[in-house]
């Protein structure tokens, strides 16, 4: 349920020898093809209770002033009731249905907009680009223009804010909890459609993976690449539209909703959208390297993207904003100078630690990093079809400080955003919480991929680069 994560992963040439190299499992390549005891529970435990933990935050903010305490407090107490609650939650209406459906067509037509272009202008390119080796050996192709829609529709909000006035710049805040059925519905037909296809219509079907557990092939997804035709890939068009696009969208009726409550808008707020937009203009700038993140690359489609990427993402991930119009917060110049400070370090540490992978995946090794030849250790791997690869695993600049210093640049960003709402609450530093869970989790998950895929290549690697996250510490 998070965006643009890396590895120092340098895919390089095949041998179609098929000979056996180290690493590679077939059964680690992708999510896990047996499920144990524990990773079930956490399964049932995340599709019983993710939905209502958004609910919980977001009703806590409409009813009780952003306390997450004070609705248990009341039931408890015998204050009130959960009914109680129930009925004074807003719900779905024709006008919140109205403007979700608009909205998601609206985000398909942007995706496929090069598509339609191609098949009606031959000479049309449209930022085609190939995606990493599926573990059946299937290379997909993408049009990218993530960034053209991003600004096409921020450019019609403003358009609309300042000389149109189709609709008011609050629109998402006024409808957020109806806005939030919706999503619902959507993420969740997603989610059924796409294991139906899977079993009856697969786009390609050696690349599912079917543990025989419902519930875990529900959430993880049985699909490596869902599409609808050649181009409608699911994984990319939900990863990356409609939720990231509609992020800094939802920020900024925000700071609408603040500037209409009490005449202007915090230093807080301004903090958080600008910090917030920088992380989605660089997840849309770089949406081709994004092709190649454990996103794309590993994750099977499901309930876990399908669901997550149209609620959790945009209604978790902009809980700061959200909490700034129930408490806007006016920092000190010098604190929001050092908040600003922490987020853009944090931003550039990702960005170049982002950078210098991508580069040495780009030229194979023959660049310069931090002014010298880079360190790598050489690899292989075997894909499902027997075909034998090779990588360089990047071991010098930011790679060789930690394996994973690209999540430390995205928590001191997580941080800022949350130090930005003041200390008042503890609702707006669920982000950073939930970050660091997430993150670590990946860490642990991908370098266990990652053992079972290189073997005792792997090992070599982590002898090279001692830490995770945090030089000396983790």
């Amino acid at each position: 349920m998070a965006a643009h994560k890396e590895t120092p992963f340098s895919e390089g040439g095949r041998n179609k020898s098929g000979m056996n190299g180290t690493g590679g499992s077939k059964g680690q390549w992708g999510r896990a093809w047996k499920v144990d005891w524990i990773s079930l529970a956490g399964v049932i435990f995340l599709l019983l209770f993710a939905p209502l933990i958004v609910y919980y935050f977001i009703m806590a903010c409409d009813q009780y002033n952003c306390s997450l305490t004070q609705p248990v407090i009341h039931v408890f107490m015998d204050k009130t009731h959960l009914l109680e609650i129930w009925n004074k939650t807003p719900p779905l209406t024709w006008k919140a249905a109205t403007i979700y459906s608009t909205w998601v067509i609206f985000q398909v037509f942007l995706f496929m907009l090069p598509d339609f272009c191609h098949k009606f202008l031959p000479f049309y390119q449209g930022g085609l680009q190939e995606g990493a080796v599926t573990p059946a050996g299937k290379v997909l192709k993408y049009h990218i223009n993530g960034l053209q829609a991003w600004l096409i529709t921020h450019a019609l909000w403003f358009a609309n804010a300042y000389h149109f006035h189709w609709f008011s710049p609050t629109v998402i805040f006024d409808n957020w909890i109806p806005l939030l059925w919706c999503a619902n519905i959507l993420g969740y037909a997603v989610s059924v459609y796409v294991i139906i296809k899977a079993y009856y219509f697969p786009s390609n079907a050696k690349d599912c993976k079917f543990t025989g557990n419902f519930f875990y092939d529900f959430m993880m997804g049985i699909e490596f690449n869902p599409r609808i035709g050649e181009w409608f890939d699911f994984k990319l068009f939900f990863n990356g539209r409609p939720g990231i696009v509609a992020w800094t969208l939802i920020n900024l009726s925000y700071a609408a909703k603040q500037q209409e409550l009490y005449g202007q808008v915090s230093n807080s707020m301004i903090l958080v959208n600008v910090l917030q937009a920088v992380y989605v203009l660089d997840f849309f700038w770089n949406e081709t390297w994004y092709l190649k993140t454990i996103d794309i690359c590993h994750d099977h489609f499901g309930w876990y993207l399908g669901w997550g990427d149209c609620v959790w993402l945009p209604y978790m991930y902009t809980l700061q904003g959200l909490y700034l119009v129930y408490h806007p917060v006016h920092l000190a110049t010098g604190n929001a100078i050092g908040i600003l400070l922490l987020g853009l370090v944090g931003y550039y540490i990702f960005r170049m630690t982002n950078h210098q992978k991508d580069l040495f995946r780009r030229t194979d090794g023959n660049c310069k990093i931090w002014g010298k030849k880079p360190q790598y250790i050489e690899c292989s791997y075997m894909s499902a079809d027997g075909t034998k690869y090779y990588s360089k695993l990047l071991t010098s600049g930011f790679w060789g400080m930690a394996r994973h210093f690209n999540y430390t640049g995205d928590l001191m960003g997580s941080l800022a955003y949350c130090l930005s709402c003041g200390l008042q609450h503890i609702l707006p530093y669920f982000y950073i919480i939930y970050m660091t869970i997430l993150l670590v989790h990946r860490c642990i998950r991908d370098e266990h991929r990652c053992s079972s895929k290189y073997g005792k290549d792997w090992k070599r690697y982590t002898d090279a680069v001692p830490y995770r996250l945090l030089p000396g510490l983790f």
